[in-house]
């Protein structure tokens, strides 16, 4: 076998298999010696091969580069760097460890694995996370694209991928329980319930022990790569299974109609602050891939995890587009939603740019043209850029409907003018952008914080098992325990719960926007009042599928509402208009008991709207009530109407929904709208 190394080329970044062996080029400014580590195994205590690399040959500008020959796809290897290990400049070299390869395709995790190893002194080859060379080439696509749905008929389901089948009663089977092969066999589920896209909680490769001792971090924002599927989500025990295991599941949600959107993490990384493991970045080049403090020592932390990537520097701004492209060319996804997107508008002294370059590389990147891009616009430092987050592509969370909805419906004073602006598509947040309605991403709940259960059964968090004497999580959750704290028999207080989970949903899924629903909120799902589950892989945490019968009323009233959510969505030239536009042109109008006389005071409680669409040739009138007693409102009849009643939630299942088209008719010129209750009415133009 021919050993012979030759210079290799600074490009393509990573390890890229070529005739005859494996390219592998590496980024870093400050190193003065590298080494290439080859392994046998993921525990391996000792490399195979060592090669170095000859720091005028295998050298050019930052680039360290060496063609391997007689390797392939499945070689383990890692690297270790040399240089001054010099805190006031930012550098961090440690040559005792083995470090992950930034462009990594595939990751593997030693079975005596944990992060301390790598944050103390020593050698820790036996114990260190080994990189996978990967040929992406060759998986059979079967014709798959990636779906591109229009937005305004998108129906986004954020769920934890591997909490979502992994039960012991979800019917998947026992191997492939918490994996991407799991998903797939829960895919029909997903279809009957009408979603049309799965946001899934991170699955790049991260540390499961970056969180405090004695628990785990089970959501997956602690990332060490931002290329390679979490390997534990494989069914799979070869270190390439995972690629293609994701690339299955890929393939069978789109034949199923449902797109892919990844929740990716590129604010910071699981190698935490000053005393965190040396994994990847911080030990190649810390001072180009992280926001340092003005003497170089210590990290800034706008993540709230200890550190901040770099976006906006030249090499970060690369890698991260790198990554997206690689998510999309090779993995076929259908886009991304950024979390603490606002830091990357944050340059290398963690100053807000106006116009930050990685934003606009992202948007402007024809390969990414017609992906999906949604931004968690606000960051852990309090930088919030809801309705102000740059880029003319770019969808935004809303926290704003989040909080204004579950204002109104727990009855606070002052809550339906701006209840009413929300279910609107929030022109007064979005409005002056001039852009389509869905970009605001409306939801109630997400992984961060309550579930709908529980936003309705607890008027505090309950953390108590996180370790932290209750101090973290979120303490403004506009929750409301309806009378008892948790769970309760007492049937008066479940039917309220109940129905105010409906209410939640209705206004979720028919205000103007792209709607979002958080996994198991369409059974109830609950985390026993733990609104910062981010450290239990435990049965509680995970869907509980016997919800899915104890809870039938609900998910048949989901399933309702879901199936009409397209129809209601504009015709395809009015879908191109702006959000200004669109309600310029909308005819419609606010109500209160009385027709045309809404209550806008502080001390109201409710509100009604009349829309006419005459492209559909459909009036709808949807009576909003959060008041505590029934309230009898007035029904117009300017065209001569003929209300259908197609939703009332103070009515029990199954009346609460109805198939549109077997809507009763309603009668007389008042409808009573039970206490703290939805109500929808339709009728045909005349």
């Amino acid at each position: 076998m021919n050993t012979f190394l030759s210079l290799g080329h600074p490009y393509p970044l990573g390890a890229t298999v070529q005739d005859g062996g494996v390219n592998f080029s590496l980024f870093s400014r400050h190193a003065e010696r590298v080494e290439l580590l080859l392994f046998d195994a993921d525990d391996s205590a000792q490399p195979s091969r060592v090669v170095e690399f000859d720091p005028v040959q295998h050298h050019t500008y930052y680039y360290w580069h060496v063609f391997v020959p007689g390797i392939g796809a499945g070689q383990r290897y890692g690297y270790r760097v040399y240089g001054p290990r010099v805190p006031v400049p930012g550098t961090r070299f440690d040559p005792s460890k083995v470090l992950l390869d930034p462009y990594s395709r595939a990751v593997v995790i030693p079975p005596n694995y944990h992060p301390k190893w790598a944050a103390q002194p020593g050698d820790n080859t036996a114990t260190a996370m080994k990189s996978v060379v990967v040929d992406p080439s060759g998986y059979d696509w079967e014709g798959d694209f990636p779906l591109r749905l229009p937005a305004a008929r998108s129906i986004v389901y954020e769920m934890h991928l591997s909490g979502f089948t992994k039960h012991p009663n979800s019917g998947v089977s026992p191997q492939t329980r918490g994996t991407y092969a799991g998903l797939i066999e829960k895919i029909p589920y997903l279809q009957d319930l009408g979603i049309t896209a799965v946001e899934l909680m991170p699955i790049f490769a991260f540390d499961r022990w970056a969180c405090p001792e004695g628990l785990v971090n089970y959501w997956g924002y602690q990332p060490v790569s931002f290329f390679a599927p979490h390997p534990a989500y494989s069914s799979r025990q070869d270190p390439l299974g995972a690629i293609d295991e994701f690339r299955d599941l890929v393939k069978a949600l789109h034949r199923a109609g449902i797109e892919v959107i990844l929740d990716v993490v590129f604010n910071h990384t699981a190698e935490g602050g000053e005393g965190g493991p040396t994994l990847c970045f911080r030990g190649i080049d810390n001072p180009t891939y992280y926001i340092l403090e003005a003497d170089g020592e210590r990290y800034a932390n706008y993540s709230g995890c200890g550190n901040t990537l770099n976006a906006n520097h030249p090499i970060v701004r690369r890698m991260i587009v790198d990554s997206l492209r690689y998510w999309v060319q090779e993995m076929h996804v259908d886009g991304f939603r950024f979390d603490l997107a606002s830091i990357l508008s944050r340059d290398s002294s963690g100053h807000v740019l106006p116009n930050p370059p990685v934003i606009w590389d992202i948007e402007s990147d024809p390969v990414l043209a017609g992906t999906k891009l949604i931004a968690e616009a606000w960051d852990a430092a309090g930088l919030y850029q809801v309705g102000t987050f740059v880029g003319d592509a770019w969808k935004e969370w809303n926290g704003r409907f989040r909080d204004d909805v579950r204002s109104f419906w727990k009855g606070d004073p002052g809550a339906v003018r701006r209840f009413a602006d929300r279910f609107l598509g929030s022109p007064a947040v979005f409005g002056h952008e001039h852009r389509e309605a869905e970009q605001s991403v409306n939801f109630v709940t997400c992984h961060d914080g309550f579930t709908l259960n529980d936003l309705v059964s607890y008027n505090h968090k309950h953390n108590e098992a996180n370790g932290e004497d209750n101090r973290d999580g979120c303490n403004d959750n506009r929750s409301w325990n309806h009378g008892v704290e948790g769970p309760t028999d007492d049937p008066e207080i479940e039917t309220l719960r109940n129905r105010q989970v409906k209410n939640f949903l209705t206004t979720t899924v028919l205000a103007i926007g792209l709607p979002m629903l958080s996994m198991g909120d369409e059974v109830r799902r609950t985390q026993h009042g733990n609104n910062n589950a981010y450290c239990h892989d435990a049965e509680w945490n995970w869907f509980d599928w016997s919800l899915v019968q104890k809870h039938a009323d609900v998910h048949r009233f989901v399933k309702l509402l879901l199936t009409r959510r397209v129809m209601r969505s504009v015709e395809p030239e009015q879908r191109r208009l702006s959000l200004m536009e669109l309600l310029q042109r909308a005819n419609k109008s606010w109500h209160g008991v009385k027709l045309h006389q809404p209550d806008w005071s502080d001390h109201s409680h409710s509100i009604a709207l009349r829309t006419e669409i005459r492209a559909q040739e459909l009036v709808t009138y949807l009576i909003f009530n959060s008041y505590w007693e029934r309230l009898d409102f007035e029904l117009p009849n300017e065209a001569g109407e003929q209300w259908h009643r197609w939703i009332d939630t103070s009515l029990p299942s199954p009346n609460d929904i109805v198939d549109w088209e077997e809507a009763p008719l309603v009668s007389g010129t008042h409808y009573a709208v039970g206490p703290r209750s939805v109500v929808v009415l339709w009728s045909k133009l005349v």
